[in-house]
């Protein structure tokens, strides 16, 4: 079901600049339609946003396919997913072979992702709780892929870094961020690169945005 509209959709990313055939290959793979309502079910593999429960969203393809190729995935790599959400980021992942914990702050998000991974078979660890923090207990991560926007980069969440490790997170104020992909030197130095603007559903918590 939709196997066209999916390999269109891919054909639409490798033009868009997206050159990672693992990272395409695993778009090409998830059926995204099932991660999104059945009032949207028409539109899931259009190159848009799509709203989901609580006034969250379902990021863009070609956003999780340009933040999943910036972190520069192996398999076997152990990452972190900071907002679950329906869970599409995290089904990529896994079909890239990474080992995933993810974490949400929306516990009614959350049960129904649970749901769904435990229907499709997705074996992934989900939490529920204050992304801005991490799980320090799993720590530290071969990458972290941060899906809300905060206004600063949390500092706790680059401790849970592995040396040489990259976390993708957008910055910036509520309403477009830029993509910062941090790859961590050692313990005190990081680089720090910029990719184009974005916008995301705000990061809440701790080290984030206030509700």
């Amino acid at each position: 079901m939709f196997e066209s509209e999916r390999k269109e959709l891919v054909e639409k990313l490798r033009k868009k600049g997206i050159t990672d055939e693992n990272v395409l290959s695993a778009i090409q793979k998830i059926e995204r339609h099932k991660f999104v309502s059945s009032a949207m079910v028409m539109n899931a593999y259009k190159d848009v946003a799509l709203p989901i429960a609580c006034g969250q969203t379902i990021s863009q393809p070609y956003t999780v396919a340009f933040m999943t190729q910036e972190l520069k995935i192996k398999p076997g790599y152990k990452i972190l997913e900071i907002g679950t959400g329906s869970g599409y980021q995290a089904a990529i992942l896994l079909e890239m072979g990474c080992n995933v914990f993810s974490i949400e702050r929306n516990i009614e998000i959350l049960n129904q992702t649970q749901k769904l991974f435990e229907k499709l078979n997705l074996r992934a660890y989900l939490k529920y709780g204050d992304g801005t923090i991490g799980i320090d207990e799993f720590a530290p991560f071969d990458g972290i892929i941060v899906t809300a926007g905060s206004p600063s980069i949390p500092k706790t969440l680059l401790k849970q870094l592995n040396i040489g490790a990259r976390m993708v997170i957008p910055v910036g104020d509520r309403d477009s961020q830029i993509i910062k992909i941090v790859t961590k030197i050692n313990e005190n130095d990081f680089k720090i690169e910029d990719a184009p603007y974005f916008a995301f559903v705000p990061l809440i918590g701790r080290e984030g945005w206030r509700d």
